[in-house]
């Protein structure tokens, strides 16, 4: 039993660092390239470009080894990039025109998407049952009431009845959650495995 609620809670946590590395990488690729580009006439923009569209390697691993943590997925190494040679120009241009760093760029942003998904579906399978089963006890504490689908927790048969869904609903977000943990999961082998494939 102990084993099954750290999992549920292992998986509320990646939900909610999945949100929140989904909304970092989206804002950087963002603001690095539209910075590296608008800048590249000077000598800040080039350096910045290069160091941005370099750091897919690195988030990859991070992705990597969040997903292995958590979800028990085991997702491939990836080689390290060798760096290379000739000038700064021509590093950027190189990197400029990889086909796997921009599909490794734009997974990344997509997992934004994701994460706002996994927000709210963690929000719905996990917070929402526990309000749910508490709602007795919310219910002699007096707080203000909860209202469920226009049903509003003002006597103490509603508050049972509640819990009663919360309960149910404990074990369906669960199984829901523990599912969309695993798709998100593949879908990180998935992009590790076509960055890797250069």
């Amino acid at each position: 039993m102990n084993q099954i609620i750290r999992k549920h809670v292992r998986n509320f946590c990646f939900l909610l660092i999945t949100f929140a590395t989904g909304l970092f990488y989206f804002c950087f690729y963002l603001v690095g390239i539209t910075f590296g580009v608008s800048m590249s006439f000077t000598l800040v923009g080039i350096p910045i470009l290069y160091y941005v569209l370099r750091s897919t390697e690195t988030f990859l691993q991070h992705e990597r080894i969040r997903t292995k943590v958590y979800t028990d997925i085991s997702v491939r190494t990836l080689p390290t990039r060798s760096q290379e040679e000739g000038s700064l120009w021509e590093r950027v241009k190189a990197e400029f025109l990889d086909e796997h760093n921009w599909r490794a760029i734009l997974g990344l942003m997509l997992q934004f998407g994701i994460g706002m998904v996994s927000l709210i579906c963690a929000t719905l399978f996990y917070l929402t049952p526990i309000i749910l089963l508490l709602s007795p006890v919310l219910y002699l504490l007096d707080v203000p009431s909860i209202s469920l689908f226009g049903i509003e927790n003002k006597t103490f048969n509603i508050s049972l009845f509640f819990m009663l869904l919360g309960a149910v609903s404990l074990w369906i977000g669960a199984y829901l959650g523990n599912s969309l943990v695993k798709m998100i999961g593949r879908y990180t082998r998935r992009l590790v495995k076509d960055f890797a494939r250069r």
